[in-house]
């Protein structure tokens, strides 16, 4: 049965996912290591013997997804400890990757850039850097061809890592950019560590060819929003939220044509914000920032794009005609070839107008 576009509002909340699911979608900032469906975490686990406080997957939900527990941003980082175990064997590093893609697939994503961190996926095994990367490629390569989503990979960089750990990350990204690899990311504790350290790594790696966006303004301050724009030179910001409590920052952000990857469900459980009804998304939208909706870590969030848009929708006062500007402003902002991102958006916004 083919589904006809409506060009109605919605009168129900089911109408309206109904609707949201349809719309064509592009996720700019979504996390590899936050993306483990609990099934797989508890298979994986089950081959090859890993312990776990329960194989039972509702029982083991509260040590690895965000459930009802009093946000904050250490709360929330604390799922990753366990995450992190599953990477034991190139089968399981390429079946999250794959898995990835497509659930975003089945959320009708058309456009993904995952980020992964390459010494995060070595870690538990002590995996050569290029090999978890190979893995990562490889699986989201067999993806893109069996669902038809167009898929980049971005290599991140953790701030508490080693200059030289950071150095060897970057000449993997670089090494891969005809395989996928489109872009750098600096991930982690923005309070304690900042980002200025790894300037001349992050200088290389545009240098070359690969995009730049930097996690900065979720945890920490405005201040972090223009370190990692004038020092860093991003050219997108991972959350990038608190830049509203700076208005120079905001003005910044719209001269340099900054894009926030903002994650309204992830700001949520970190506790950047106390309720949706303060977030300033829309704020920072109607003030002319470019700012995109995104997941973060479907996993650990347990949302999906289609979930980020309603609540946008329904908590952020966002309207489908502001959501249509939002993908895009994530197309235009994609660490993509211009011609490239031109098809994309004549592609995509062709097919989301229809349902406007």
């Amino acid at each position: 049965m083919v589904t006809t576009p409506s060009r109605t509002m919605p009168r129900s909340t089911l109408e309206l996912r109904r609707l949201l699911h349809a719309l064509p979608k592009v996720d700019l900032h979504r996390h590899l290591e936050g993306s483990l469906r609990l099934e797989t975490l508890a298979e994986i686990a089950q081959e090859h013997g890993i312990d776990l406080p329960s194989y039972n997957i509702e029982q083991l939900r509260p040590y690895v997804q965000f459930t009802d527990e009093q946000p904050g941003f250490h709360r929330f980082l604390e799922k990753f400890k366990l995450l992190r175990r599953f990477y034991t064997t190139r089968e399981a590093v390429r079946r999250v990757a794959y898995e990835a893609v497509v659930d975003a697939a089945s959320d009708n994503v058309k456009y993904l850039e995952l980020r992964f961190s390459p010494s995060a996926l070595a870690h538990a095994q002590s995996f050569p850097l290029h090999e978890v990367t190979e893995w990562v490629i490889e699986a989201v390569a067999q993806a893109e061809s069996e669902t038809g989503v167009i898929a980049r990979l971005l290599c991140a960089v953790v701030r508490h890592d080693s200059f030289d750990l950071a150095r060897q990350v970057i000449e993997v990204a670089l090494a891969y950019r005809d395989r996928g690899i489109v872009g750098v990311d600096l991930t982690g504790d923005e309070v304690h560590y900042p980002a200025a350290p790894f300037a001349s790594l992050f200088k290389h790696a545009a240098d070359h060819g690969l995009g730049i966006t930097i996690h900065a303004g979720e945890a920490g301050g405005a201040e972090n929003v223009r370190e990692a724009v004038e020092v860093m030179h991003a050219q997108r910001i991972g959350h990038g939220i608190r830049s509203i409590e700076d208005s120079n920052v905001v003005q910044l952000l719209r001269q340099r044509g900054v894009t926030l990857e903002i994650c309204p469900t992830s700001n949520l459980q970190t506790g950047v914000v106390d309720n949706f009804g303060l977030h300033p998304l829309r704020d920072l939208y109607v003030m002319g920032v470019n700012v995109t909706v995104n997941t973060d870590d479907p996993s650990v969030s347990d949302t999906s794009l289609t979930d980020e848009y309603m609540v946008a929708m329904m908590g952020l006062g966002v309207k489908l005609r502001d959501l249509r500007v939002c993908t895009r402003n994530s197309i235009r902002a994609a660490f993509l070839p211009p011609e490239d991102k031109q098809r994309l958006e004549t592609l995509i916004l062709s097919e989301f107008d229809a349902w406007l």
